[in-house]
Protein backbone atom coordinates (compact mmCIF):
# COMPACT_ATOMS: atom_id res chain seq x y z
CA UNK A 1 0.00 0.00 0.00
CA UNK A 2 1.26 3.46 -0.88
CA UNK A 3 1.96 5.88 1.91
CA UNK A 4 -0.29 8.90 2.32
CA UNK A 5 1.67 11.99 1.26
CA UNK A 6 1.47 14.71 3.95
CA UNK A 7 2.78 18.25 3.55
CA UNK A 8 3.30 20.09 6.85
CA UNK A 9 3.54 23.90 6.60
CA UNK A 10 4.65 25.96 9.60
CA UNK A 11 6.99 28.94 9.97
CA UNK A 12 8.35 27.74 13.32
CA UNK A 13 11.28 25.35 12.75
CA UNK A 14 10.91 23.52 16.09
CA UNK A 15 7.22 22.80 15.60
CA UNK A 16 7.82 21.80 11.98
CA UNK A 17 10.54 19.37 13.05
CA UNK A 18 8.42 17.81 15.81
CA UNK A 19 5.46 17.43 13.47
CA UNK A 20 7.60 15.92 10.71
CA UNK A 21 9.15 13.42 13.10
CA UNK A 22 5.75 12.59 14.64
CA UNK A 23 4.05 12.07 11.29
CA UNK A 24 6.93 9.96 10.05
CA UNK A 25 7.02 7.58 13.03
CA UNK A 26 4.58 5.13 11.56
CA UNK A 27 4.76 3.75 8.09
CA UNK A 28 1.46 5.27 6.95
CA UNK A 29 2.75 8.70 5.89
CA UNK A 30 5.42 10.08 3.59
CA UNK A 31 6.11 13.57 4.94
CA UNK A 32 7.56 16.75 3.53
CA UNK A 33 7.56 20.12 5.21
CA UNK A 34 8.14 23.74 4.38
CA UNK A 35 8.31 27.03 6.26
CA UNK A 36 5.84 29.25 4.42
CA UNK A 37 2.82 29.54 2.22
CA UNK A 38 5.09 30.83 -0.54
CA UNK A 39 7.00 27.52 -0.42
CA UNK A 40 3.89 25.38 0.07
CA UNK A 41 2.01 26.30 -3.10
CA UNK A 42 4.70 25.33 -5.66
CA UNK A 43 5.70 22.25 -3.63
CA UNK A 44 2.07 21.10 -3.48
CA UNK A 45 1.74 21.58 -7.24
CA UNK A 46 4.72 19.34 -7.97
CA UNK A 47 4.55 16.77 -5.14
CA UNK A 48 0.75 16.46 -5.04
CA UNK A 49 0.28 15.63 -1.33
CA UNK A 50 -2.80 13.73 -0.23
CA UNK A 51 -3.33 16.19 2.63
CA UNK A 52 -1.79 19.47 3.77
CA UNK A 53 -1.42 20.43 7.43
CA UNK A 54 -1.28 24.20 7.48
CA UNK A 55 -0.40 26.65 10.23
CA UNK A 56 -2.81 29.59 10.42
CA UNK A 57 -0.47 32.30 11.72
CA UNK A 58 2.53 32.76 9.45
CA UNK A 59 4.24 35.95 8.29
CA UNK A 60 3.71 37.38 4.79
CA UNK A 61 1.26 34.71 3.55
CA UNK A 62 -0.84 33.28 6.38
CA UNK A 63 -2.66 29.95 6.37
CA UNK A 64 -6.02 31.23 5.09
CA UNK A 65 -4.34 33.04 2.20
CA UNK A 66 -2.27 29.93 1.42
CA UNK A 67 -5.50 27.92 1.36
CA UNK A 68 -7.02 30.43 -1.08
CA UNK A 69 -3.97 30.17 -3.35
CA UNK A 70 -4.05 26.37 -3.26
CA UNK A 71 -7.77 26.35 -4.07
CA UNK A 72 -7.28 28.71 -7.03
CA UNK A 73 -4.74 26.46 -8.76
CA UNK A 74 -6.06 23.52 -10.79
CA UNK A 75 -3.27 21.22 -9.58
CA UNK A 76 -4.04 21.79 -5.88
CA UNK A 77 -7.70 22.76 -5.74
CA UNK A 78 -8.90 19.41 -4.40
CA UNK A 79 -6.15 18.65 -1.86
CA UNK A 80 -7.66 18.35 1.64
CA UNK A 81 -6.30 20.98 4.04
CA UNK A 82 -6.29 20.72 7.82
CA UNK A 83 -5.38 23.80 9.81
CA UNK A 84 -3.05 23.37 12.78
CA UNK A 85 -3.48 26.35 15.10
CA UNK A 86 -3.79 27.68 18.61
CA UNK A 87 -6.75 29.75 17.42
CA UNK A 88 -9.53 27.30 18.19
CA UNK A 89 -12.47 29.37 19.38
CA UNK A 90 -15.74 28.06 17.94
CA UNK A 91 -16.18 31.01 15.57
CA UNK A 92 -12.56 30.72 14.38
CA UNK A 93 -12.98 27.01 13.60
CA UNK A 94 -16.22 27.78 11.78
CA UNK A 95 -14.45 30.43 9.69
CA UNK A 96 -11.68 27.96 8.73
CA UNK A 97 -14.26 25.39 7.68
CA UNK A 98 -16.12 28.07 5.70
CA UNK A 99 -12.86 28.82 3.86
CA UNK A 100 -12.70 25.19 2.80
CA UNK A 101 -10.55 23.54 5.46
CA UNK A 102 -11.36 19.94 6.24
CA UNK A 103 -10.83 20.44 9.96
CA UNK A 104 -8.62 21.88 12.69
CA UNK A 105 -5.98 20.28 14.88
CA UNK A 106 -5.32 22.39 17.98
CA UNK A 107 -1.85 23.60 18.90
CA UNK A 108 -0.03 22.65 20.91
CA UNK A 109 -0.62 19.17 19.55
CA UNK A 110 0.50 16.00 21.26
CA UNK A 111 3.25 14.55 19.04
CA UNK A 112 2.26 10.94 19.71
CA UNK A 113 -1.38 11.70 18.79
CA UNK A 114 -0.81 13.69 15.60
CA UNK A 115 -1.01 10.74 13.20
CA UNK A 116 -4.30 9.63 14.74
CA UNK A 117 -5.70 13.19 14.65
CA UNK A 118 -4.91 13.47 10.94
CA UNK A 119 -6.48 10.09 10.18
CA UNK A 120 -9.60 10.90 12.22
CA UNK A 121 -10.03 14.25 10.48
CA UNK A 122 -9.71 12.62 7.06
CA UNK A 123 -12.17 9.85 7.96
CA UNK A 124 -14.74 12.19 9.52
CA UNK A 125 -14.69 14.36 6.40
CA UNK A 126 -15.58 11.41 4.18
CA UNK A 127 -18.70 10.55 6.18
Amino acid sequence: MDKLRVLYVDDEPDIREIATISLGLGDEFAVKSCASGEEAVPLAKTWQPDVILLDVMMPVVDGPETLRRLRSADETSDIPIIFVTARTQKQEIESYIALGALGVIPKPFMPMELVQQVKETLVSATR
